[in-house]
């Protein structure tokens, strides 16, 4: 039996079912206009934020791992949803109509399908291929690009077209156009949220200038005045089936949007996850997770809506709510089905100002300068990744962005592996291991190095690695006679390095160098077997740890050590 409940409900005690349902019910009252909010970003009916909050969740409490996820629309994935769509230069394609409704849909069943093959082939780890400081430039670039876009809403003056910087130049030069009764609307929005979140934090602010504005709105007549509303609002069940208008080539032409969101959700979702796993003690299993967010992405692209991602806005509400499972998220989606079914018709009245103040909020709060100046005085180059990143969102595009920030993650990685932090190892009197940074002109004793990698050798690095190896010969203070190669930090040697070892031996042996290994693993003497390296090194020049490999050294090495010496290891970073 326990086998057919769902993983993230497992070990549910009814004691926590008070709170948790109180603890849906205020998440849909952030939840549900922040959705609405984001219909504006991905360019969908207001009805279909909503419809993210009903099945796609049910669908993600049912089968994800993490007890603390809140699957639905998010500002990163409408962002490069809306980006996307309008890059496909398809004639007659706008937002909001049946065939932009069409195409989102067809995005979410990729998205979800893309999530399935990863789940597949347990491709969970790619995540990590996005660094912290990638994320938070690309969440930051989302964020000015999103809040930016609501200006002209807030002003009551057409939006601007072309690239970031036209679209602010548009509004800026039409300043003597503002509709004061519009600016009114949402500079009134932005202060109850503001104020309800400084003084009155755990009460949701979002849903109570919602309800005073529309009320306002409907008493004043202030779409008579010329204030923009919503208008008539369509609700009613999800609708359920293939999304409709759709052209034979139209998978080509949304499938890399599809992955952009793909990636964005992976990223997003599985860091959120770990985050609030690790604040309580939990284990996330991303993989089952990635079940959960594939059929969340079709349940969507089935239910007439857009693609959904793991919130990290939402899912702080849910912690700060003290909800302890899916139940708050089962209870959350029940509260949006309610909406749809019976209270759509109040909206009507609701000015576009209020709607575009809750997303201008929203994309403020992905701006996170807090965590900007903490890389910027931590890891400046990782600063300077972060910030490329979020320019080349708001500025070039939110999906270009997505691909810039892959590609900078992985040229991190390979950047890490090409160019390690390399040692030459020293040991003192006392047996203690001294590090010093490799360069020329630096050795261990008079004639011995000792020198540690610390990267598996690879193609790319293995030229540098045989490089820096004979400018520490050529360039030592004394004759060189033994170069002990410290290979705790190499776990493996791929067949270009095989080769390139090949070679260095061939130098030091005519240098008279003697070759000595240090501290290899097993899987490394097997792999040195494998390319007959290992046959190339004697028994007797092969030690299992570094102390033991300097004293050998001909010219004597260092009394002998204390048995509490310190561990071999070089200083981290």
């Amino acid at each position: 039996m326990t086998r057919l409940v769902p993983v993230s409900l497992r070990g549910y005690r009814r004691a926590w079912l008070g709170r948790d349902v109180l603890a849906g019910v205020a998440l849909s009252a952030v939840a549900i206009p922040e959705v609405m909010g984001y219909t504006s970003i991905a360019g969908m009916p207001i009805v279909t934020g909503l419809y993210t909050l009903i099945l796609p969740a049910v669908a993600f409490a049912l089968l994800g791992s993490s007890k603390l996820l809140v699957v639905g629309a998010d500002s990163a994935t409408a962002a490069i949803l809306s980006a996307g769509l309008l890059g496909l230069g398809v004639n007659g394609l706008v937002p909001g109509s049946p065939q932009w409704v069409g195409l989102a849909g067809l995005t979410a069943l990729l998205s979800g399908a893309l999530l399935a093959v990863a789940r597949l082939l347990r491709l969970g780890f790619l995540a990590d291929f996005l660094s912290a400081a990638v994320l938070i430039g690309f969440l930051t670039g989302v964020g000015v690009q999103v809040s930016t876009a609501q200006i002209p809403d807030l002003l009551g003056i057409p939006g601007g077209r072309g690239n970031w910087f036209q679209q602010q130049w548009s509004w800026m030069s039409r300043l003597d156009e503002v509709s004061w009764r519009t600016f009114a609307f949402g500079a009134a929005t932005i202060v109850i949220i503001v104020v309800f979140k400084r003084f009155l934090p755990r009460f949701p602010g979002s849903i109570v200038a919602v309800v005073v504005l529309i009320a306002v709105s409907t008493a004043t007549d202030a779409s008579g005045h010329g204030v923009a509303v919503v208008g008539a609002v369509e609700g009613g069940l999800p609708p359920f089936g293939l999304p409709s208008g759709l052209a034979p080539g139209d998978v080509s032409a949304v499938f890399t949007v599809a992955v952009s969101c793909f990636v964005m959700i992976l990223a997003q979702s599985a860091a959120t996850s770990h985050s609030f796993a690790t604040r309580h003690g939990d284990r996330v299993d991303v993989d089952r997770d990635l079940v959960g967010l594939s059929v969340a992405n079709i349940a969507a692209g089935l239910s007439g809506t857009f693609v959904v991602n793991g919130s990290p806005t939402k899912t702080e509400i849910l912690d700060q709510q003290r909800g302890r499972t899916q139940v708050a998220n089962l209870t959350m989606a029940l509260v949006s089905l309610l909406v749809a079914l019976v209270f759509t018709g109040l909206l009507a009245d609701m000015p576009l100002a209020t709607l575009a103040a809750i997303v201008f909020l929203v994309g403020l709060d992905l701006i996170d300068l807090r965590g900007l100046r903490q890389i910027r005085t931590r890891r400046r180059n990782e600063f300077v990744v972060a910030v490329v990143t979020a320019f080349a969102v708001f500025g070039i595009g939110v999906e270009q962005g997505v691909l810039l920030a892959l590609a900078l993650s992985l040229f991190e990685v390979v950047r890490r592996e090409y160019r390690p932090k390399d040692f030459v190892v020293g040991v003192t009197g006392e047996g203690v291991p001294t590090y010093t940074a490799a360069g020329p002109g630096i050795e261990s004793a008079p004639g011995l190095i000792v020198f540690r990698f610390n990267a598996e050798l690879f193609y790319a690095n293995a030229s540098r690695f045989a490089d820096e190896v004979t400018a520490l010969v050529d360039n030592a203070p004394d004759p060189v006679r033994w170069l002990v190669l410290d290979a705790a930090g190499i776990a493996d040697v791929d067949y270009s390095a095989g080769i390139r070892l090949h070679g260095l031996l061939d130098f030091l042996a005519v240098r008279g160098v003697t070759f000595v290994l240090a501290r290899p693993d097993s899987a490394l003497v097997d792999t040195l077997k494998v390319y007959e390296l290992w046959q190339r090194i004697p028994p007797e020049n092969v030690f299992g740890n570094l102390i033991d490999a300097v004293r050998a050294y001909p010219d004597g090495g260092p009394p002998d050590a204390p048995p509490d010496a310190p561990p071999e290891e070089p200083p981290a970073g």
